[in-house]
């Protein structure tokens, strides 16, 4: 006699395919213990098997309303939204749309099926001008741009909904991933230096930068223990954009001597950044069994990414 197979808890993602969302499926697939509905605005750029791609336009009510009442996950773990802090101060109408009006859209139905609803945020919902760097999960959010105001706005729409919740703040993703163009700043740093080309770099900005591997980690830990509250999801390492970029250098044996120690003034972009922000994460250590990679491990992963060939273009 057969014995009948339980049937695996559904996890739907949206923006599976960014950086985030790629990661997310591949290591949700590789624990067999969730069937893994990934879900874009676009045609599926995912490599791998194992999971069920759906288009959805989640600024599209009725699209979100309908894709969840007929997939019914238990969890969501929504991870898409327009992250270009300059493009989101430049055009704040898209951005609230992108971040505020479609996370409102994604909370009213999963109301109605009551998932366990995980929304990833930024570091950026933060000024990093009121010396509470590096922030605890109690800081108080003061945000100095569109960008963070929308995801601050993302948060609140969260914490007052019906569900059961968690919120991933994190900090300067970066990683490989399938058909993304966007560059990370360990790229950028070796292929000019690789170049010959000198390079400015800010070192009056503090991160603590994340890898988009550990990112993912993370929100499936949330996910696998139902945890609910604010949890920091990030790297461990205290670094300035300066010392990551010498770091990369001293990873590939490039020449350090083309790194220019520059400040934040001497830039001029649309949108203001948080000087000093990197988090705390001690909470994600100690309940979730979090554990993140060091920046130069972070470096060494990608090194092997690279060398495989598996994302060279």
């Amino acid at each position: 006699m057969s014995i009948p197979q339980l049937s695996r808890p559904k996890v739907l993602i949206t923006g599976a395919n960014g950086l985030l969302g790629q990661k997310l499926v591949e290591q949700l697939v590789a624990t067999k213990q969730w069937e893994v509905i990934a879900t874009g605005r676009g045609p599926c750029r995912l490599s791998g098997t194992g999971n069920t791609y759906q288009m959805l336009d989640i600024e599209n009510q009725k699209e979100v309303e309908d894709t969840l009442s007929l997939v019914r996950p238990e969890v969501i773990i929504h991870g898409a939204a327009m992250t270009h802090v300059d493009e989101c101060e430049k055009h704040q109408e898209a951005c609230y749309r992108a971040n505020v009006l479609a996370t409102k859209y994604l909370v009213e139905a999963a109301e109605k099926i009551q998932s366990h609803f995980i929304f990833v945020s930024t570091d950026f919902i933060f000024s990093g001008l009121d010396g509470q760097n590096p922030y605890k999960e109690e800081a108080v959010p003061d945000p100095v741009n569109y960008y963070g105001q929308s995801k601050l706005d993302g948060e609140e729409l969260i914490k007052c909904s019906r569900l059961k919740w968690a919120i991933a703040r994190t900090v300067l993703v970066y990683g490989l991933a399938n058909d993304l163009s966007r560059p990370n700043i360990i790229l950028w740093v070796k292929a000019s230096l690789e170049a010959g080309k000198q390079i400015r770099v800010v070192d009056d900005q503090v991160r603590t930068p994340t890898l988009a591997e550990d990112l993912a980690a993370g929100c499936i830990l949330i996910a696998e223990q139902g945890a609910t509250g604010v949890f920091n999801i990030s790297g461990s390492d205290l670094l300035t954009p300066y010392q990551m970029a010498l770091e990369t250098a001293d990873y590939f044996g490039l020449n350090k001597e083309l790194i220019v120690r520059t400040d934040s003034t001497q830039f001029t972009q649309p949108a203001r950044r948080p000087m000093k922000t990197g988090f705390v994460i001690q909470k994600a250590i100690n309940q979730l069994g979090y554990s993140p990679k060091t920046f130069r491990e972070g470096i060494s992963i990608l090194a092997k990414q690279l060398n495989l060939g598996g994302f060279q273009k």
